[in-house]
């Protein structure tokens, strides 16, 4: 059912959650959020409770490299057809698997090596394991992208971040129990035998259709023309492989957005900077106050989580209700705002009631915020190139953030938290500004989003 005005009736928002492709998304985003954890803080605790030296465990960080620049493989994940997979499975199936696999691979060779005889051997595991789960976060993106018509994307990302979390909670708080409960070994070899739960759910679901526009087949043909890449040769098909994988996707999205495009994507840097720039001290800061670990457990991990996913299913719920840019511009100011709560709990106090309320918008708002955020960013792919535009955008998305967060301590040391988490809350302005600007543009176009488009061949 496509929406023809932005709008839907609350039962049908609300219906959109029973969805198979909705629900699949589900399982997918346990198998995606399952591996994150393992070769990160599970990891490190793992090495340290085998004596490994904090210096070492400290490089194992660079592994997570692999998240942030999955964009330079995306293309190969966009259009290489894997032998007999594709062809059984379909393109986006066929590299989850393929992922997946990867993983448990992985996983399972870390349990089978002994990290106080080969460290090496861990780390080349990790990176495994972390190239594999990247991978299939792309392949999985796409899948989610190419499965559904724009208004669904906020209830598809809603599935995905709750089965994200409940698998953040297994491979972080599951693991721990399991391994005091019989080792390392056995919680690593039970998370491999998790990665299951994925690999069941891609032989289950459908392969989405994908159904590239004439104008994006002409774009490619223009380009390897111009470039002499459509003669006969090796070196030519090579060339004309990497014009139409690599080149093309960041062509078209400048030649459909034109003068906006660089808009669009400061936006996509800017979105989430208040909330990241803010996270890195949300931990000190309760510790500083006097929390106890228990109080920071119970509000602020637990209560937190739920507060989390209500967020998230708010979130797709008035997606679904309303389009996509009411909600992206709601959640951009309720991220700022949130933040001054923080202010006052700075000046209350170790106030268990302020604790809670503070954790409430602020886990709710960025629940709300990222399902609005994720359905804006699957708008703008174009489905010919849908792995490699959405893990530039992911990849953008969190870059500005990481920097900014770096000088939080800076900056608490110089003057107070009061004062910080004041400044975090002005750094969601620029998102604020720029998600209306966004959505006046798309209102003066005379329709909700600038479709891609193939858009009317999806369910």
């Amino acid at each position: 059912m496509a929406l023809k005005d932005g709008t839907a009736s609350w039962g049908e928002a609300v219906r959109v959650y029973s969805r198979p492709q909705v629900i699949a998304m589900l399982f997918l985003g346990f198998a995606a959020g399952l591996p994150l954890l393992l070769v990160f803080s599970t990891l490190t605790a793992w090495l340290r409770d085998l004596g490994i030296s904090r210096s070492t465990i400290g490089f194992f960080g660079w592994v997570g490299i692999t998240y942030s620049i999955k964009v330079l493989w995306a293309p190969v994940v966009d259009r290489l057809r894997l032998p007999v997979l594709t062809r059984l499975l379909g393109q986006r199936r066929s590299w989850i698997l393929l992922g997946q696999m990867g993983v448990m691979l992985g996983l399972v060779a870390m349990v089978l090596t002994d990290p106080t005889v080969s460290l090496v051997s861990v780390a080349i595991c990790s990176l495994l394991v972390a190239f594999s789960a990247s991978t299939q976060d792309v392949a999985i993106d796409a899948f989610r992208i190419e499965s559904a018509i724009d208004e669904y994307q906020g209830a598809m990302s809603a599935m995905y971040i709750f089965g994200y979390r409940i698998a953040m909670l297994v491979a972080g708080a599951g693991a721990f129990y399991l391994a005091d409960w019989s080792g390392w070994s056995t919680a690593y070899l039970c998370m491999a035998l998790l990665m299951l739960v994925g690999v069941v759910t891609v032989l289950l679901v459908s392969e989405p259709q994908r159904a590239v526009p004439e104008e994006t087949r002409q774009l490619e043909s223009g380009l390897k023309h111009r470039l002499h890449a459509d003669r006969s040769g090796w070196w030519c098909r090579l060339e004309s492989w990497f014009l139409g994988a690599v080149v093309a996707p960041f062509v078209e999205f400048f030649q459909r957005n034109g003068t906006w495009a660089i808009l669009i994507l400061s936006f996509i840097g800017l979105y989430r900077l208040s909330d990241i720039t803010m996270g890195i001290m949300a931990n000190p800061f309760y510790l500083d106050l006097g929390f106890s670990k228990t109080d920071i457990a119970n509000i602020g991990k637990l209560y937190g989580f739920v507060m989390t996913l209500v967020g998230s299913f708010l979130g797709g719920l008035l997606v679904v209700r309303y389009g996509i840019f009411r909600p992206l511009f709601a959640g951009a100011v309720m991220v700022a705002l949130t933040n001054l709560l923080f202010v006052k709990l700075a000046l209350m106090g170790a106030d268990l009631t302020w604790l809670a309320v503070a954790i409430s918008g602020d886990n709710l708002s960025g629940g709300f915020a990222n399902a609005a955020f994720i359905a804006y960013l699957s708008s703008l792919t174009n489905r010919a190139y849908t792995a490699t535009q959405y893990a530039l955008f992911s990849s953008l998305m969190t870059l500005p953030g990481k920097f900014f967060s770096g000088f939080s301590g800076v900056i608490v040391d110089a003057s107070s938290y009061e004062l910080f988490f004041t400044y975090a809350a002005l750094m969601g302005l620029p998102a604020v500004l720029l998600s209306w600007l966004l959505w006046r543009h798309a209102l003066v176009a005379g329709q909700p989003l600038q479709p891609n488009s193939d858009k009317s061949t999806l369910p």
